[in-house]
């Protein structure tokens, strides 16, 4: 497996080693010992998730603070999507950041986000299907967001014809310069 860290300090892509043969495709996703060792730190992932979205379907920018703050790795298992990270984190370099990286079932390539930095994707494909590992569970009370076409940020999430469907209440996240981080 490839690790590579990504502009964002702490926030890293995994490319794993695909083994195609007559029978279809082998490859780990995931290795814990490897990611460990790549990223400087012990992750303990207690929570899958998975989502499916219709084409056009854009979610976040999404994040959890304080001591439900999440470390994740994402990976598309159907489909494709523009994956977006923000980083939040006030004593980073990269703080106010993003980074973006086309993620799909095609190039099997995943990205392991730490905590303190906000998260989204655009589907590009129908039916797409999305996987997080979480290393904190959800809570609702720590559940924070930024808007998705924040100006400050300047995200190209690739949208330029596309008529978007956005949740209300991602619709109604703040904007950056409203943050209190």
């Amino acid at each position: 497996m490839k690790i590579t860290e990504t502009k964002l300090k702490g926030c890293f892509i995994l490319e794993p080693k695909i083994h195609v043969d007559d029978r279809g495709v082998f490859f780990e996703s995931y290795h814990k010992t490897i990611l460990d060792q790549a990223i400087g730190e012990s992750i303990n992932f207690i929570q899958d998730n998975i989502s499916v979205s219709k084409k056009r379907v854009l979610r976040g920018l999404h994040y959890q603070t304080g001591v439900h703050s999440q470390a994740k790795l994402v990976q598309v298992l159907k489909g494709a999507v523009l994956d977006v990270v923000v980083d939040l984190r006030k004593e980073s370099i990269t703080f106010g950041q993003h980074f973006t990286l086309k993620l799909s079932s095609e190039n099997k390539k995943s990205i392991f986000i730490p905590k303190g930095m906000a998260h989204g994707f655009l589907a590009m494909t129908d039916d797409v299907i999305f996987s997080y590992k979480c290393d904190s569970h959800y809570c609702k009370d720590a559940e924070r967001g930024i808007k998705y076409n924040d100006p400050d940020l300047k995200i190209d999430w690739e949208t330029k014809g596309m008529d978007l469907i956005i949740s209300p209440k991602d619709l109604q996240l703040p904007l950056w310069k409203d943050l209190h981080l």
